[in-house]
């Protein structure tokens, strides 16, 4: 990138502290797909006929979910590592916030009317409340688990590829990535959460189709990712590489 300055960290240090323009957007646009994607549609499972595929089920919140990996992209191969690892310390306090209080909204005893059956569905707002948001401890585990785990090798991953290839080659790093960050994140969440109450072949076949729809969608966004990826470069004048960088996940330096 002819108008990015490269930088490094320096030994025993993680990155140089400046402001950036767009870091903060990129922040809470982040964690806002994140809360979405683990809200919204997380609990429904979904049969779609697809063309040369045939009937595929998958779970319908990780047709969104991959947008979180587009800006752990633009977080490690713009900014760096370390700024990338407070934003997926960001994401954790907001998952563990959001479970905390769908726990205690479910959970407090619900008015008279809101607790009564609906004539028409049969079922009680109350209810329904429940089955949306009432993840059970062994979900809201696995999920906060495997977005731990899936974040940080994501970004690791990243970073590591953009050392070992000097900047070059951004689809593999991209794809890559995503390929390890995506096996970390379905290997723990679906063995976690639903080991012994879904039957295995079940199981297996929603974990397959969910980890092809989160690669391929990073494989088929690449064309996009690349120039959004350059556009963070150019105007922030940044394109961070990580060659001295403490790669422990358990710290919020920069």
């Amino acid at each position: 990138m002819s108008n990015a300055t490269e930088h490094q960290a320096p030994a025993g240090s993680t990155t140089t502290t400046r402001q950036y323009r767009y870091y903060d957007l990129v922040l809470g646009a982040f964690v806002c797909v994140l809360l979405c994607s683990n809200l919204i549609g997380v609990k429904k499972v979904t049969t779609v006929d697809l063309p040369l595929l045939g009937l595929v089920t998958f779970g319908a919140g990780n047709l969104f979910f991959p947008i979180s990996y587009l800006f752990g992209d633009i977080l490690t191969e713009v900014y760096g590592y370390a700024r990338s690892r407070r934003v997926v310390w960001a994401g954790f306090a907001a998952l563990v916030f959001a479970s905390f209080q769908s726990a205690i909204v479910v959970h407090l005893p619900p008015a008279g009317f809101f607790a009564a059956a609906d004539a028409t569905t049969g079922a009680s707002p109350q209810a329904m409340l429940e089955w949306a948001f009432g993840a059970t401890w062994r979900i809201a585990g696995a999920s906060l688990v495997a977005y731990f785990c899936g974040e940080f090798m994501n970004s690791f991953t990243l970073a590591k590829l953009k050392v070992l290839t000097n900047g070059r080659m951004l689809p593999l790093r991209t794809i890559g990535s995503t390929v390890v960050g995506e096996a970390v994140d379905s290997l723990i969440f679906y063995p976690l959460a639903f080991y012994g109450v879904w039957p295995d072949d079940q199981l297996f076949a929603v974990l397959i189709a969910n980890y092809c729809i989160k690669v391929g969608w990073e494989v088929v966004a690449t064309p996009l990712t690349i120039p959004i990826v350059n556009w963070f470069k150019r105007v922030e004048r940044e394109d961070y590489f990580d060659r001295d960088t403490q790669f422990t996940p358990f710290s919020l330096k920069v």
